[in-house]
């Protein structure tokens, strides 16, 4: 044990530290696991303990500060291609028979559906364009 080097150790601690990464996806792991690498390259060239230890706290510390804000700020986004029936909001659509707060009829991405208005006081006449505001089930709630 005592004949192997530092930097092996290093990377066997990076390789430990990519289970927990893989098995839990927190990111943190991968970002310890890429400062123990640097703490690996740091006893590859020749350097103490200490510098090691330093330069593993420092790349690490780092990467948490400067990665975690940006992961955190892109999963907060919703994404850009939406699919199904959030695909649908905001499309415009074409009345095929009245439609009021009870009910009626629309055109709809090429495909015929039931449609209510939002406000129920209102009605759309057949050929008028209306836009989706949701979706409830398979009805286009429309203004």
């Amino acid at each position: 044990m005592n004949d192997i080097d530092a930097w092996v150790w290093w990377l066997v601690g990076a390789a430990a530290l990519g289970i927990p990464l893989v098995v839990t996806a927190m990111p943190e792991f991968g970002m310890f696991a890429v400062g123990a690498v640097a703490g690996a390259i740091v006893a590859g060239l020749g350097f103490g303990a200490v510098a090691q230890v330093l330069v593993f706290i420092v790349v690490s510390v780092a990467l948490i500060a400067v990665v975690r804000p940006i992961a955190a700020r892109h999963s907060a986004q919703r994404p850009q291609l939406a699919t199904g029936v959030d695909a649908l909001r905001g499309k415009q659509a074409v009345v095929l028979e009245r439609v009021d707060g009870s009910g009626g009829r629309v055109k709809l991405a090429g495909e015929i559906w039931s449609a209510r208005a939002l406000d129920s006081d209102r009605t759309y006449e057949v050929g008028q364009a209306v836009d989706v505001v949701e979706i409830e089930g398979a009805t286009a709630i429309v203004i």
